[in-house]
């Protein structure tokens, strides 16, 4: 590893931080100790960081803003590389091409100053844009598969190529580069189409007002975990109607304001969280039979 690191620093690949702890880079505050994360400055370095990992064999992750991702308390043996430099948006016409890690909700604000409609759903995501395109993010009926027109992506053997909106194999929080994690989201170019400014801003406002009311935004969390099951009433609702709200397993809680919520209540540890989730899952499973489906990532628990 230090071999490795000295070498991305001769190449003056980016930025490095060593030794950072998981909890300060997601949205749970949880996670042991990172050995190093690497901020590639564009393209053609992020090209040569990904040669020395081969190199050197070292086990990495992509990350953007940690928003879906539960790090188990152990330290991770390997590198994190966050592509925050990719963080152009730009707009040409109803069609809008940002950076893979452009601020999702940015995006979203920057459309409808615009009084461009199609993103006033992610208007209160946390992610990045290759996070969103990586989880086909969405709320209120509408997600990344609707807007999603192509994906710039850096192929397993370093080659950049387009993705289009049927071969990136959209579904419900579902993507391509979900089943193909090798692949590196770079760009995406969104669709979107003509509206009335006052009408989108008066529709964020409203979703706005309805989040605070519903969901506990004032303790660390990482939105919904678990997905809707087709066909059956919401997580939340299966979660709620078997007296789980207020569940607590050390630190973490199930949510009193929304069921489907785990939040880090009081300094929990990874572990709280990580047993409590199962805990739940287990728990509709017995008695609906029901197998819900995470909808979060768990990093390092193997």
């Amino acid at each position: 590893m230090n071999d490795f690191l000295k070498e991305v620093e001769s190449n003056d690949i980016g930025k490095i931080q060593k030794d950072v702890f998981a909890s300060k880079l997601t949205t749970y505050k949880v996670g042991g100790l990172v050995k190093a994360v690497i901020y590639p400055k564009n393209t053609e370095k992020l090209v040569l960081l990904c040669k020395l990992i081969k190199k050197y064999n070292i086990k990495y992750k992509i990350l953007g803003n940690g928003s879906n991702l539960l790090f188990s308390d152990k330290n991770y043996e390997g590198v994190l590389i966050k592509l925050d430099e990719f963080n152009k948006i730009e707009f040409f016409g109803t069609r809008v091409v940002c950076g893979a890690g452009a601020s999702l909700m940015k995006v979203a604000r920057e459309s409808i100053k615009r009084s461009l409609a199609g993103l006033e759903f992610a208007s209160g995501i946390p992610g990045t844009i290759g996070g969103a395109v990586y989880m086909n993010a969405g709320a209120y009926k509408s997600d990344m598969g609707y807007i999603t027109r192509g994906v710039k992506v850096l192929t397993p053997d370093l080659k950049i190529i387009t993705l289009t909106n049927e071969e990136m194999d959209f579904h419900y929080r579902s993507s391509f580069l979900q089943k193909n994690p090798n692949y590196i989201c770079l760009e995406a170019s969104l669709s979107l189409q003509k509206g009335e400014k006052s009408a989108l801003e008066a529709v964020v406002k409203d979703r706005k007002e309805r989040r605070l009311k519903s969901q506990p935004l004032n303790y660390p969390s990482a939105g919904s975990v678990f997905r809707n099951p087709e066909g059956y009433d919401p997580a939340g609702k299966l979660i709620e109607d078997i007296g789980l709200k207020g569940l607590t397993k050390g630190g973490a809680e199930v949510s009193n304001v929304h069921a489907n919520f785990i939040i880090n209540k009081n300094n929990a540890s990874a572990k709280d969280i990580h047993d409590l989730i199962l805990f739940v899952k287990d728990a509709v499973k017995e008695h609906y039979g029901i197998d819900l489906r995470v909808e979060q990532e768990f990093v390092n628990w193997e």
